[in-house]
């Protein structure tokens, strides 16, 4: 039988086709977090996984370790190395199954995951002084993987980041908080540091949370419905929103040419913000680390749920038990960084949503196993929600960690620890005093308020009395029943501190109705 020669030639390509394709299903692939140049963490388990063909065995060898797995159905496998301690000496990985991968410069130290929104996202050269930290910044042991927010959400096509050593150019676009972190560590521990941030400005910490979870409490569960809503909304949203960038781009050449300042551009509604969906940034820049053995996390986020501070009580405690969960390594430490003081100085006591957000974090800090809080109170803007001074934040998280994840002899900022009625006076009880309370400026504490039944606060006298209790009173309430310090959007002077310096956090010590009770 004659076969003509465009159906040899079209079964040549076809038989081409599937070797090849069999071929690449047979590569040994690895996760982009698994590379030349990272850093392995120390005295601790250190899972290596990938992808393969189904039944393929897989060998990594590294460091004296040689482990063999077979893939599972699903093509899936990993391995675990045993514990190693700190190298700078760089050392390569060999990863082989049909194919063999080789990755390089590989150090072991301490790992560290940074995320939040955009005060972490804040680079380095952003930041007070950040051209000189910029160019100074040549530290060939800290590696630093900058997850890239467009190949997550796929707007852009390649690797969801790379490690890199610490150099100036490496550092423009990392976390400026981030890094002051990382070289507070280093100088201590003296080991290669890691540093993994992930994070995005103007994120919500619904979208940085399972959709499992939010769907498992009635109170989380309108974090995912919205996206139901957004969808069927989004495209007369978007008309919507193009005419509104029409009508104010002919306002503003208005405005320019009449010689005045044209107003801010209208923001870009929720449900055009594909980052602003439960589950999203979770998915696209959370899971695909996981698990990759990390000493800890350091959290700081919280302005973009401002409106649903009360939620924030249950949604921030139930995004940190998720991670924890889905990762695999424990209750590893978990940081808080309390927001800072931001918006005008007022000269009574204020309800603001901001603040509740503050006293939502100081909550789930006090109640997260191995979680804790970073206070800020004393360096934000008035005006400026971006505050640029990120080397005190850094330095404020290093304490935090060499204290509470390597046990160093530090003292950190004070705690309240409980309250009690005493006739006309409330009396506070402090944990992580130090050496004892202390007035930071000037001869008297300042920023604490007073409030009786009524629930009407008024600014109160403070005294400490003992190396940890303070008293408070008012002249104008005899049965005073609640007390808030520095809780305000921005106080004026917050100045409780102990002989570290660092500022108590902002505390109330009722329980009433916020002024986002209800929202969801």
């Amino acid at each position: 039988m004659r076969i003509k020669a465009k159906t040899i030639s079209l079964l040549a390509v076809s038989i081409v086709l599937t070797f090849s394709g069999s071929a690449v299903l047979a590569d040994v692939r690895l996760p982009d977090v698994i590379a030349s140049s990272m850093v392995l963490q120390q005295k601790h388990v250190v899972p290596i996984w990938g992808w393969a063909e189904p039944g393929e065995a897989v060998t990594v060898a590294f460091a004296g370790q040689k482990k063999t797995v077979v893939a599972g159905a699903d093509g899936k496998w990993r391995v675990d190395l045993a514990k190693m301690n700190a190298s700078d000496e760089p050392r390569s990985m060999t990863v082989a199954g049909k194919n063999t991968i080789e990755l390089k410069d590989i150090l072991v130290g301490e790992v560290w995951l940074v995320s939040g929104q955009s005060n972490m996202q804040w680079r380095l050269p952003e930041s007070t002084d950040g051209a000189a930290a910029t160019a100074a910044a040549n530290h060939p042991t800290m590696r630093l993987f900058n997850v890239s927010r467009e190949v997550a959400f796929k707007k852009k096509q390649g690797k969801l980041a790379e490690w890199l050593r610490c150099t100036p150019e490496s550092v423009k676009e990392f976390s400026a908080a981030g890094y002051y972190f990382g070289v507070e560590l280093q100088k201590t521990l003296k080991v290669p540091v890691g540093l993994i941030n992930s994070s995005y400005g103007g994120s919500q910490a619904e979208a940085w949370t399972p959709v499992s979870y939010l769907n498992a409490s009635p109170d989380l569960k309108p974090t995912v419905d919205r996206t139901k809503i957004w969808e069927t909304e989004r495209e007369t949203v978007r008309a919507n929103y193009a005419a509104a960038i029409a009508k104010w781009r002919e306002d503003s050449d208005k405005a320019r040419a009449a010689g005045a300042r044209p107003s801010p551009s209208p923001g870009v509604p929720d449900a055009l913000r594909d980052y602003r969906i439960a589950s999203s940034i979770y998915d696209g820049m959370i899971e695909p680390l996981m698990p990759f053995a990390i000493k800890g996390a350091i959290w700081y986020q919280g302005e973009s749920n401002e409106a649903r501070a009360e939620q924030y009580n249950l949604l921030l405690p139930t995004m940190i038990r998720a991670w924890r969960e889905r990762w695999g390594q424990g209750g590893f430490p978990f940081g808080i960084i309390q927001l800072p003081n931001y918006r005008a100085v007022k000269p009574e006591p204020e309800e603001s949503a901001w603040s509740f957000i503050r006293e939502a974090q100081r909550k789930a800090a006090l109640t997260t196993i191995n979680a804790g809080l970073i206070v800020t109170i004393d360096i934000g803007e008035a005006s400026d929600i971006h505050p640029k001074n990120k080397l005190d934040v850094g330095k404020r998280m290093a304490v935090w960690a060499l204290k509470n994840a390597y046990g160093n002899k530090l003292v950190d900022s004070p705690v309240l620890n409980k309250s009690e009625m005493k006739g006309n006076k409330i009396v506070l009880t402090f944990a992580e005093v130090g050496g004892g309370l202390r007035v930071k400026n000037g001869d008297r504490l300042d920023e604490f308020a007073i409030a009786s039944a009524d629930k009407k606060f008024v600014w109160a006298e403070a005294k400490i009395v003992g190396k940890n209790k303070i008293e408070v009173w008012s002249q104008s309430i005899s049965s005073p029943v609640a007390v808030r310090y520095a809780f305000n959007s921005n106080p004026k002077n917050p100045n409780l501190t102990n002989d570290s310096g660092l500022p108590a956090s902002p505390f109330r010590t009722d329980n009433w109705p916020d002024p986002t009770a209800g929202k969801r």
